[in-house]
């Protein structure tokens, strides 16, 4: 593996072809992946590294699966857009895990079962734009037409709008582990959702893009009653991660923790215009932008403007 590694870094500058720079990454990962496994973290963002993920979420599922015996080497994973970027494909690539991937639009999953990924891996792209009505009937008829235990691997959400009431609605699999998307804007105090609505689309609530999905809380919140621990999110403070808790007191015991220890603001500047131009807006000013719309604060089960909420925690 080092020779490949020496013999693909002195070719860098002379690459053509995005298949010999993946190699290089996946390459580079598996280095990673051994150094990491010989370690026990503390902390979850330390087993960070990024080959197909947006972050750093490929380095802490291959720190979390070989710490934890997984019996079904099965995910699902929603939102994926094209699968160029996503939590699932180096586990697919990887690991050969067999898994459903689902998307809202059908040049996005044309794209993925035209590629090369579609005929060498165990992947079912499908088309479906999600609801908390639909998701639980669309992962059952990949289970049981699979034969796969309901137990399985993995399960990533990141739809950018109706995550909460999502992953509250599916039932027909166990998963050991769950990445849900959290919006920290929303931050780290009170248990918030946008209100659920079943035509949801982040860019169409919002101008700013900066209104979805729900606090880290309430994900925590659903996740204790639903039989998972937190056990941290990513540096970029976007995706919180949760295992089921008769394997994370086994296994990661260490690495159990809560929002209010472990709780990261994300840096990126995502806001837009009305015209849908980046404007690069940083820190709090990117909370004054949205204050005046409401979430539903699930401890009260009402709606509420943000502005109502806005302290020295969440700024």
């Amino acid at each position: 593996m080092l020779s490949k590694l020496k013999y693909l870094i002195s070719r860098l500058r002379s690459f053509s072809s995005k298949s010999d720079i993946d190699e290089l990454k996946k390459l580079s990962a598996q280095i990673l992946i051994r150094d990491n496994n010989k370690s026990t973290f503390y902390s979850l963002v330390d087993s960070e590294f990024k080959v197909f993920s947006q972050w750093g979420e490929d380095g802490i599922i291959q720190y979390l699966i070989n710490k934890i015996p997984i019996r079904n080497n099965v995910f699902v994973e929603f939102g994926v857009e094209n699968y160029i970027e996503a939590n699932t494909r180096f586990l697919l690539e990887n690991n050969n895990w067999s898994g459903l991937v689902l998307d809202g639009s059908s040049t996005h999953i044309k794209s993925i079962q035209s590629s090369d990924l579609y005929w060498k891996y165990d992947l079912l792209a499908k088309k479906n734009f999600i609801t908390k009505d639909n998701i639980d009937k669309i992962i059952a008829e990949y289970i049981n037409s699979n034969k796969f235990n309901q137990e399985i691997g993995l399960l990533s959400i990141d739809i950018d709008g109706n995550d909460y009431y999502i992953w509250k609605a599916i039932e027909a699999i166990d998963p050991v582990i769950v990445i849900c998307e959290y919006n920290w804007i929303f931050g780290n105090k009170y248990k918030l959702t946008v209100p659920y609505d079943e035509n949801f689309i982040r860019t169409q609530e919002h101008h700013s893009n900066l209104y979805f999905g729900a606090s880290i809380q309430a994900l925590y919140s659903l996740a204790k009653i639903k039989g998972y621990e937190y056990v941290g999110c990513t540096t970029a403070g976007n995706d919180a991660f949760f295992v089921k808790k008769e394997y994370a007191e086994k296994y990661i015991n260490e690495l159990i923790t809560t929002p209010s220890e472990t709780f990261n603001k994300q840096q990126a500047k995502e806001s837009r215009d009305k015209k849908g131009v980046l404007t690069f807006v940083r820190g709090s000013y990117r909370l004054k932008i949205v204050q005046d719309l409401e979430v539903l604060n699930l401890d009260t089960n009402k709606n509420v403007r943000l502005s109502t909420l806005v302290d020295d925690e969440m700024l």
